[in-house]
């Protein structure tokens, strides 16, 4: 017989749900965004790790020390140093926001119900998935042409269809894809266990390639691109910025991992682990086979799937483009379907499960790349480049996050003590249905950051987006819930 109440068991400083009537037939759950069983949580520290390799190893990563030399006007040396420090500056919300993933095994949207209502959470959630659907609507088409290469490689008569080609490897990506996410955590799980070494294999074979035709001493001495005599500071700081932004999305989403984590320990330490190294390394790797490429293949080619497809070997081509579709493939599913997933189906439980989700991420992600895939098949003609779309609106946008991820850590930390009432976080009479502290917090950086565009004087709000947003909006969150902590604080908690 089903009980009508739910219980909240605890062990070893992990929390389980065990659903009553009062939470199945609740329209705020089911059961791919409820709390993960005890025994569902096996990701170790170096699955974590695996994660975090899979993700960072990918096209975007390897050009993004040409993003900060070409667009921030940095040197190589101070685009690696920007990169390196991001990652470590990033760590922290990453680490901090995992917390409550780990000890309640609960998603992202879920959390978000706890600062900006039941209802309320929607909001963030669906902004979070439109980042989320862009970044893999891009991965897609890099994915698509690296399957155009690989099969222009073993059949000589595939080169000839170019842009088509392009976009027919974009579909047969994108539902590949899907099918992965489809398959469930476990399946993305092996799948960054096993694309993880490989990938490490990839970036070292493209290094020893590369390193007999590039001088790193003159690499390193190539003068910034930025006015002369001007400082390096904001400079660097808005590279900063914008390099904290790259992962500003999954700072904020990180409980839909840390939900299958063993322990806070093993997400931690993994984190740790895979992060801010891979991606240092990964990024310099590019700026490197960049600097390399002219003498390589005799044009200046910025990002290798391009880069791999001038090699002349058909066997070379095709083995590196059978590796670069995983690496791909590992940062896609992980980085770009999951959230979005769980944040559709925050919507409406009851009526949106995963694998209606996950094809609206699908759906979603095909129609902003639209324009793009228009362009291959010579439709249409336009001067807008997937590099500027990337580097400036993705980058940009993720800026704006900064605010929902201070008022996650101080929701969670501050305000909540790290007690949730997670029964009551599917239910509609624990929590407010919209906390209107949480989107005065929000929004109150953003329109700040908005307006500052056109103000000289407070341009660096604008550039240091995330930093400033994130600290505003933790800070306003704060307040106003001291001012009046009845109104944000469950009714109780465990």
């Amino acid at each position: 017989m089903q009980q009508n109440r739910s219980q909240v068991t605890e062990r070893d400083g992990l929390y389980e749900l065990d659903a009553g009537s009062d939470v199945l037939d609740s329209p705020r759950y089911n059961h791919d965004i409820a709390p993960t069983k005890v025994h569902e949580r096996t990701w170790n520290k170096w699955h974590i790790t695996a994660l975090w390799v899979g993700m960072s190893i990918c096209v975007p990563t390897y050009t993004l020390g040409g993003v900060l030399t070409a667009y921030f006007g940095l040197s190589v040396g101070e685009a690696l140093l920007a990169i390196l420090l991001a990652n470590v500056i990033v760590l922290i919300p990453l680490t901090l926001n995992a917390f409550a993933g780990t000890k309640y095994g609960i998603p992202f949207p879920v959390l978000l119900r706890s600062s900006f209502g039941v209802i309320g959470s929607n909001v963030p959630c669906l902004i979070r998935a439109l980042v989320a659907c862009g970044w893999f609507g891009i991965q897609t088409m890099f994915g698509g042409l690296a399957i155009h290469l690989f099969l222009g490689s073993i059949f000589e008569g595939w080169k000839s269809l170019g842009g088509t080609g392009e976009v027919i490897g974009f579909m047969v990506f994108w539902a590949l894809n899907l099918w992965v996410v489809l398959r469930g955590a476990e399946s993305i799980k092996w799948l960054e266990t096993l694309s993880a070494p490989l990938l490490v294999l990839v970036g070292l074979g493209l290094l020893v390639w590369a390193m007999p035709n590039v001088s790193m001493t003159e690499l390193l001495a190539q003068p910034p691109k930025r006015p002369e005599g001007a400082s390096v500071w904001s400079y660097f700081f808005a590279g900063l910025t914008a390099m904290v932004g790259f992962w500003a999305t999954l700072s904020l989403n990180i409980p839909d991992f840390s939900r299958y984590a063993k322990s806070q320990k093993d997400q931690i330490v993994g984190q740790i682990i895979g992060l801010p190294l891979t991606m240092f390394l990964f990024a310099a790797l590019g700026v490197v086979l960049t600097a390399a490429s002219e003498k390589l293949v005799g044009v200046t080619v910025s990002d290798p799937v391009t880069l791999i497809g001038h090699i002349q070997s058909p066997l070379w081509v095709a083995l590196a483009m059978a590796l670069i579709i995983i690496a791909t493939l590992s940062t896609n599913t992980a980085a770009n379907i999951v959230s979005p997933t769980n944040d559709f189906q925050n919507l409406a439980p009851k009526l949106i499960n995963r694998t209606t989700a996950v094809m609206l991420t699908g759906f979603v992600g095909l129609a902003l790349m639209g324009h793009e895939l228009l362009k291959k098949l010579g439709w249409i003609v336009s001067e807008i480049s997937l590099e500027s779309v990337y580097s400036n609106w993705l980058l940009g946008y993720s800026s704006l996050l900064g605010p929902i991820a201070g008022i996650m850590v101080v929701d969670y930390f501050l305000i909540k003590k790290q007690r949730l009432d997670l029964a009551g976080l599917y239910r509609d009479d624990v929590y407010p249905a919209w906390n209107w502290f949480g989107f005065v917090a929000f929004g109150v950086p953003v329109v700040l950051t908005l307006l500052s565009l056109g103000s000289d004087a407070f341009s660096w709000f604008y550039s240091y987006g995330w930093f400033t947003g994130s600290a505003l909006g933790g800070l306003i969150y704060y307040g106003l819930c001291t001012m009046r902590p009845d109104a944000s604080i469950a009714k109780s908690a465990v």
